[in-house]
């Protein structure tokens, strides 16, 4: 998504300086926090393209003025909402109705604890041929979406080289947007560090992204 939510960040906001000694929770609650994120993503009802294009429908002010894991929280009541895990009703009373779709679903364990910290396989399989091959220049489309994508404004309408070819993976924007997975081919494209951030870089410097297939095409000179 564009705005403040672009995969690749935005200018303005000054340097990013990491907290000295910084610890893994700074408030007791954020650990439960995330133990109930994994917990849920346990459950099969959504992946991460879902969990990350939630936190992008995120008011920008709001997201900026959140802290982290705060980020979380409202992320994670808006789409368990969204998904029925418990109505409105329930998260303000705090009281569940039995019958809610939670009576249906499996409960993690103690022991299958670590499970929820398996993101899982996005490969898939398919008959389809790769458009491109290892070598080919490419141009990414210059897009502007107000859905999700994977694709950094940085790294818009730029000339690059395939470098690498990752197999089929599921889709994210098809997955949020139309919530299908849509497999399609994944590639490492090169990019020289003058196509993307201008002459004045450093000549040695280069740029990777892996971007899909759907966001690449060839150039109109070829």
């Amino acid at each position: 998504m564009d705005s403040i939510h672009d995969l690749g960040g935005m200018n303005g906001f000054g340097p990013v300086k990491p907290e000295r000694d910084e610890p893994v929770f700074h408030e007791d609650w954020e650990g439960s926090v995330l133990g109930l994120q994994r917990s849920i993503l346990y459950l099969g009802l959504w992946n991460i393209d879902v969990f990350r294009y939630a936190q992008e429908r995120i008011r920008p002010i709001d997201y900026l003025l959140w802290s982290y894991y705060e980020r979380w929280t409202h992320t994670l009541i808006a789409t368990a909402l969204e998904k029925g895990l418990f109505s409105e009703e329930e998260f303000r009373s705090g009281i569940s109705d039995v019958g809610t779709a939670t009576t249906s679903l499996i409960p993690l364990t103690v022991r299958d604890a670590s499970k929820a910290y398996i993101r899982g396989n996005f490969e898939r399989e398919g008959i389809s041929e790769p458009r491109f091959c290892v070598g080919d220049v490419v141009i990414t489309k210059e897009l502007h979406v107000s859905g999700h994508t994977r694709l950094p404004r940085y790294a818009r309408d730029k000339l690059g080289t395939i470098i690498a070819l990752r197999g089929r993976h599921t889709f994210p924007d098809a997955v949020v947007n139309h919530g299908e997975e849509d497999p399609q081919w994944l590639y490492t494209v090169e990019f020289e560090g003058c196509e993307v951030w201008g002459e004045g870089v450093d000549s040695t410097i280069s740029n990777l992204v892996d971007a899909f297939e759907p966001y690449l095409s060839r150039p109109e000179y070829e």
